[in-house]
């Protein structure tokens, strides 16, 4: 397993303070995300872990680009990942945070 830590830079705005959302599952090819209120009302705090070994600059860049597009400051974000790739990393994290925001049905 692989540990990695990421501090954001988030889009402007900050998220509302709400209770934590989980959503995806640990598996072959998937990864679960949680979303809850972080401690830096400025940053977006993520940490990763993955079974990947050697991807650390992928996941930079895909939270990142991610956080530079949403209103993430003030939230923590945990991914505990199985080898998902970089599109199910988006697209878990969009509904994590979208869970998280009230913005999905």
């Amino acid at each position: 397993m692989e540990h990695l830590v990421f501090d954001l830079e988030a889009a402007a705005g900050t998220a509302p303070r709400r209770a934590p959302v989980v959503v995806g599952v640990v598996a072959s090819g998937n990864l679960e995300v949680l979303v809850e209120p972080g401690s830096d009302p400025g940053r977006c705090h993520a940490e990763v872990h993955t079974s990947a070994r050697g991807f650390g600059t992928i996941w930079e860049a895909v939270l990142t680009d991610f956080a530079a597009r949403r209103p993430l400051a003030g939230l923590r974000l945990s991914v505990n990942d199985g080898g998902a790739t970089p599109a199910v990393v988006a697209l878990r994290l969009a509904q994590a945070v979208e869970d998280y925001l009230g913005q999905r049905p």
